[in-house]
Formats: C-alpha cells, structure tokens, sequence
C-alpha cells in the first residue's frame, strides 16, 4: 500500500474522543475539502474525499457533533478521476452547519482561512486541524532523496493557518505556490516523523522510518561502493601509465640502466596493474613501497635526463590520453 493511502487509512479508523478535536477536525475537512453552494436559495456544504473511509469518518462526526444527517455519493473514475470520489453533502440546514464548523462568520460570509477556534485553540485543536486537512487534500512520498509530506490548501490564507497550526506543534512547515496552487509542505525526515506521530499515524510512522532507514543504508553503501570503484580506476590507470613510462626508461638508458633499477622497472613491466605494496611484495627481496617507488622514480629521472642530452623524445613519450586522465 502506498504511503499516502496507508496514513489515510490508518487516521480513518483512529479513535478521538474530545468533542473539541473532532469539532476541529470537521471544521479542517470541511475547509480543505469542501465547499458552499447556493442550491434553490439554500446553502449547500459539500466535501469530496478521496476514501471511502475519510468519507465515512467525516459523516460520523457531522451526525454526532452536530445533529446533522449528510447524503454520500460516489462519483466513479473516469475522464480526469484516475480514481473514484466520495461526495460527503449536507443540504438540510447547511447554513447552520456551515456557522458552527466556522466556514461562514456571524455576517455570513466565507472564511478565508481557518476557524479563529481553530487557529486559536489548544495544541490538541491544531493537532486535529493537519489530521483533518491531510485526510482531504494531503499526501506523503516515499522516504528518499526527496520525501515531502505536503497538503494542497484552496487558498493562501487557509495555508499560512496550517503553517502557524504546524508552528504550535513545534514543526517546521513551508507554504509555497506551484503552478497557481498553494501548497504547505514538510520535507525534513524528522519533522515528518514528528508529525505523523502528531496526527497518531503510528504504524504508519514505522513503517516510515524502516523504509527511509533502508533507503539511507542503501544510498550510503552504493556512495562507498562507487567511491571505492573510482579509486581502484584510477590507481590501476596511473599504475598503466608508470608501466608505459618505465618501458620507454629502460629503452632510453638500454645498458646503462643500474642494476638495482632494472630490477625495479621490470617488476612494474611484469604488474603493470600491481599497486607499489604488491610490487614490493613480489620482489625477491621483499621491499617496501616507498623503496619501488623511489627507485621507478630514480629510474625515470636518469632516462628522463639521458633524452634531454639526446635530443629524443622523454619518457612521457608513450602516454595516451587515457593514461593522462590517471
């Protein structure tokens, strides 16, 4: 299951008992999902839902908070729907309903943002205000690179509400427009966790954080894996190169060569690919590397010399352009 579709699920069946959260909680849905009509001179509250079980749980709180009976339709998936929908409407009395859930004032006319009860109420108010906008219009990405929990908000007002709302939960949450749309969005792992937790999505949360702890362990062993992949291209490109430039010292110095070095070039001519600490372990005297190393160099810088005085092309003469990039 999704993890969009597994929080919704799981808020659905959740259990709250305070009338105050469960005023709050309508009140969000209703603002985030819904909407008012004038249907024959009568107003008309309306919220579409994306679950049945949202749908369900928002016809509950109407029926035993406010006395009110709703209809539920269902409108199938097709044409723009990639899925079904669920119209929770109240007609009788929507007036009266849309007073007390705050989405008209005492004048009658529309809130922009959320209740003042709402936005002024307890820490348990604001707790139930993201509950209710995250079941209409909210959704949660896979833990990764990019993991946001964002809720779509039908006004700029309504979505610095639920900025402030996230601020006296002691989150940290960011209202921006996309393509004419506003949105708040929470993107730090941690906060997100905080604030699943908040909303009382608790087996969703593990299940959070085990995939974002798998997808860390993941991400960080496939950087070390590639780290260390580079690395071993790289000294196995400058041990090709050494070889080339060893091959052509000994061409330049031919008899010359002391012995002490020849024994030193050969061994990289023989382990073109071989490290310095492998070389100086394959040779009959054991040597360290340090001791390989110094001796390649001597051995390139005496030939490097010996061409110099030649007028002939250096050592560097036989590398490629691959080598170069070692």
């Amino acid at each position: 299951m999704a993890m969009t579709a597994r929080v919704k699920d799981e808020l659905s069946r959740l259990n709250v008992t305070r009338p105050c959260c469960r005023k709050a909680e309508v009140s969000s849905m209703l603002r985030f999902a819904g909407g008012l009509h004038i249907v024959g001179g009568r107003i008309v509250v309306e919220a579409e839902l994306d679950t049945a079980a949202a749908a369900r749980r928002l016809r509950a709180h109407i029926q035993d908070m406010y006395g009110q009976p709703s209809d539920l339709m269902v409108l199938a998936a097709g044409g723009l729907r990639r899925t079904s929908r669920y119209v929770v409407r109240v007609t009788q009395d929507g007036e009266a309903l849309a007073r007390q859930t705050g989405l008209v004032d005492l004048r009658g006319r529309p809130v922009r943002g959320l209740p003042p009860r709402v936005v002024n109420g307890a820490v348990c108010d604001a707790e139930a205000a993201w509950r209710g906008a995250f079941l209409a219009h909210g959704s949660l990405t896979e833990p990764g690179r990019s993991c946001s929990m964002e809720v779509t908000c039908p006004g700029p007002e309504v979505a610095l509400a639920l900025v402030g709302a996230a601020r006296r939960l002691e989150l940290s949450a960011k209202a921006r427009e996309v393509r004419g749309v506003d949105r708040v969005v929470i993107r730090d792992g941690d906060a997100i966790g905080a604030m699943l937790t908040r909303l009382g999505a608790h087996d969703a949360v593990l299940a959070w954080e085990e995939r974002r702890v798998r997808r860390e362990v993941r991400a960080t062993a496939n950087r070390l894996a590639n780290f260390d992949d580079a690395n071993l291209r790289r000294s196995a490109r400058a041990a090709v190169a050494a070889g080339a430039r060893v091959q052509r010292a000994l061409e330049i110095l031919g008899e010359d060569v002391p012995e002490h070095l020849r024994v030193a070039g050969e061994l990289r001519l023989e382990h073109r690919q071989a490290s310095l600490e492998e070389l100086g372990a394959l040779a009959e005297v054991p040597m360290t590397k340090d001791a390989v190393a110094g001796r390649i160099r001597r051995l390139l810088a005496m030939a490097d010399k010996r061409a110099a005085e030649l007028g002939i092309p250096g050592t560097e003469a036989n590398l490629t352009e691959d080598m170069l990039d070692a």
